[in-house]
């Protein structure tokens, strides 16, 4: 386990704890306002959100650079695929359409951009709706993807850490 991996491994926890933490505080911001305007949370962004805070404190748990960090690659792995089955379930929510989906229109920049105060549910459309929150939207779709690769990477790196040093302690039990 050299200076290399370790230094790679913290520099990974750090990226991973900022795009969880970016995706925990936007997402938790837009609950805050679905539940202020009395309206149904969506349970894309509950699993969204619940991945989030998962990620954000295994992130500060296993950031120090020793062994049992890197052992925790199984955990690294799974966390990779809750964060793509998370950008996957945001993505297909609005395709590719991104701000221009009547999901986004009549949800997400409903809520976020405050059409609720003035304008009744039924009296929504996209004129009013705007493109209030698109760039957060964005940037929820932006960093989890981003999350669930650093933590591909991470389980990668654990994987050749743990490999590695297993191997080097059977060479050197076999050459006394």
């Amino acid at each position: 386990m050299g200076s290399t991996s370790k230094a790679c491994n913290v520099i990974l926890r750090i990226w991973e704890l900022v795009c969880s933490a970016v995706v925990l505080g936007i997402v938790a911001k837009f609950i805050n306002l679905v539940i202020r305007a009395g309206g149904q949370n969506d349970s894309r962004l509950i699993y969204t959100l619940i991945v989030a805070s998962i990620s954000t404190l295994y992130s500060l748990l296993f950031m120090p650079p020793f062994l049992y960090t890197f052992l925790a690659f199984p955990a690294d792995f799974i966390l990779f695929v809750m964060w793509l089955i998370a950008f996957c379930l945001l993505v297909t929510r609005v395709a590719t359409n991104t701000c221009n989906a009547l999901w986004y229109s009549s949800y997400w920049g409903y809520y976020w951009g405050d059409p609720w105060v003035w304008t009744p549910e039924i009296g929504w459309n996209a004129t009013n709706v705007g493109y209030a929150g698109c760039s957060q939207w964005r940037a929820v779709l932006a960093f989890s993807f981003m999350a669930s690769i650093t933590f591909l990477i991470s389980s990668i790196l654990g994987l050749i850490v743990v490999v590695k040093h297993y191997g080097e302690g059977r060479k050197s039990r076999k050459n006394p």
